[in-house]
């Protein structure tokens, strides 16, 4: 099985969601492939990125180096996400990341009735996140990302989340501690 783990935290080595990311990981008996999207630098779609993409998607040229992000999502068996809590939702990085993975009859494809169904093999995505306050409820990243999921036919979202992080006079240790138990929990 393959788990493709999208690390959105763009701060490195010194983020304490990246931190809670390799610990999920480290366990994992399967093949982890990491997208560093602070590595990639992707650019944002202009006009002419889109009318590229979508001469090749009506042509159906899914070996384009344009697909290459939505190929290796869409074959991933588990996926994780990486992403801090920044701005009521994540980096926006990860926007942009999710700009390559959106692609109708790779992703999704929309059945003849008009619906949209989700064609991604993964089966399940783990959303693993740190806030420097109390989100309470309100995590519109991790809500964002189980709309993705159930646009791309991924039948389970998990969240971790460590909360509080940021607070003066906070047990920070102990906040990660009980993200750490989410994670144990998670098997």
């Amino acid at each position: 099985m393959t788990i493709l783990f999208v690390n959105a935290c763009m701060r490195g080595e010194q983020s304490r969601t990246l931190q809670l990311c390799r610990e999920y990981l480290e366990g994992a008996e399967d093949d982890v492939v990491e997208v560093d999207l602070a590595a990639l630098d992707l650019k944002p779609f202009d006009a002419a990125m889109v009318a590229y993409r979508t001469e090749k998607q009506t042509a159906r040229e899914w070996d384009d180096p344009i697909f290459a992000l939505s190929r290796q999502f869409v074959e991933a068996e588990d996926i994780v996400i990486g992403a801090p809590y920044w701005d009521l939702s994540f980096p926006s990085a990860l926007k942009i990341y999710l700009e390559y993975v959106s692609v109708c009859d790779l992703a999704f494809h929309y059945t003849e009735d008009a619906r949209c169904e989700g064609i991604c093999k993964a089966r399940r995505l783990t959303y693993i996140t740190t806030c420097g306050g109390f989100v309470e409820g309100a995590n519109y990243g991790y809500e964002y990302f189980c709309g993705i999921a159930k646009m791309f036919g991924i039948p389970e979202t998990r969240l971790v989340a460590a909360e509080g992080l940021d607070i003066v006079g906070i047990d920070v240790e102990a906040r990660l501690d009980k993200a750490r138990e989410q994670i144990a929990q998670l098997g």
